[in-house]
């Protein structure tokens, strides 16, 4: 009797293949009618920008077939920055585009760019995320349930507060400073002497605004569209101690659940969108173009700029967290970034 359903079966599909009968592949897996993408920021940001720029390129390419909505404030994980690679990892959340910061936590060796005044300018961004460090660190990430496809940037991290102008690391001493949840934002503010707070961005500005806080370090693009003037926030130091880049990723699960030319897609709007968001978040601000710093000064905010001596002074102050970071993040890849920064 098992034969003959057998030779039943078989003799079936060969009749369904003759007659030219498609048969649904059993491993298929249906794409969502729509899928998560989680970001910090929203829209008036580079960074949510390039999240919603990517979700509608895709719509675009894929004609349809995938549909992304973007979820700002990281409002998929409550707000809590720091959980938003475990819930991509864990399939909460389908998409992100992600800041090395708040993934630091989960891969130790995104503290990399957390490094202070390990990156002078953008092109030693460039020469880590577009070489041989980013293929690593996107390597590294792969292992951990995901796929990432491309580097964005949220920019250079400079600081503010509502006292007085910061030129010296003395003028950081018992300062309460809001930063972002991660062990070494503490650690560099800890050995300035501040008293640093860890806190999302959800409840920093309420903190600034109360003056829970003094003071905080944020991209110029994020201290401009955030209206951090309205806080209290009247000094702002430019000292470029650490950047931001950012990364674009997709679950693994569901990158899989796509079809090969879809992926292709997808990896094509991610590089595009990566392209324009960090264009984006440099506007204004490259060599010989003040135009941002002049609308953050036209808000009545004083800016400082360090001469070298007063950069290398805060570099001094925090080169003993630079060291420590270095053995956990792993010798071997941050002496690759030195070396190609080097060549820049």
């Amino acid at each position: 009797m098992q034969k003959r359903r057998f030779a039943t079966l078989i003799a079936g599909l060969m009749a369904s293949a003759v007659l030219g009968i498609s048969v649904p592949a059993a491993a298929a897996t249906p794409y969502k009618d729509e899928y998560k993408l989680s970001t910090v920021l929203g829209e008036a940001f580079p960074w949510g920008w390039g999240a919603k720029r990517w979700a509608d390129l895709v719509e675009e390419k894929t004609e349809g077939r995938i549909k992304i909505k973007v979820y700002p404030g990281t409002s998929l994980v409550s707000g809590d920055q720091t959980k938003e690679f475990t819930a991509l990892r864990q399939g909460i959340i389908d998409i992100a585009v992600g800041s090395t910061i708040n993934w630091s936590p989960q891969v130790k060796e995104l503290n990399l760019f957390a490094l202070p005044f390990l990156m002078p300018d953008h092109k030693a961004i460039d020469a880590l995320t577009q070489g041989r460090v980013g293929k690593k660190v996107f390597e590294l990430l792969a292992m951990r349930d995901v796929v990432p496809l491309a580097w964005g940037e949220n920019g250079f991290r400079e600081v503010s507060n509502s006292k007085h102008p910061i030129r010296t690391p003395e003028d950081v001493k018992g300062m309460k400073m809001r930063v972002v949840g991660s062990p070494l934002f503490l650690a560099t503010f800890n050995a300035l002497g501040a008293n640093p707070t860890q806190m999302s961005w959800a409840d920093a500005q309420p903190a600034m605004a109360t003056g829970a806080v003094d003071g905080q370090e944020n991209p110029l693009a994020v201290f401009n569209a955030a209206k951090l003037h309205t806080v209290s926030q009247k000094h702002l130091t430019l000292w470029g101690y650490v950047a931001d880049p950012l990364i674009f990723v997709v679950n693994k699960n569901v990158w899989n659940s796509w079809s090969a030319t879809d992926q292709g897609l997808v990896r094509e709007a991610a590089l595009q969108a990566a392209k324009e968001e960090v264009a984006r978040a440099r506007a204004g601000i490259s060599a010989g173009d003040d135009a941002l710093l002049k609308e953050i000064e036209a808000n009545g905010v004083s800016v400082v700029r360090l001469s070298d001596a007063e950069r290398e002074a805060f570099r001094k102050a925090t080169a003993g967290v630079y060291k420590e970071w270095s053995g956990k993040i792993g010798a071997e890849l941050v002496k690759q970034a030195e070396e190609d920064i080097a060549k820049r």
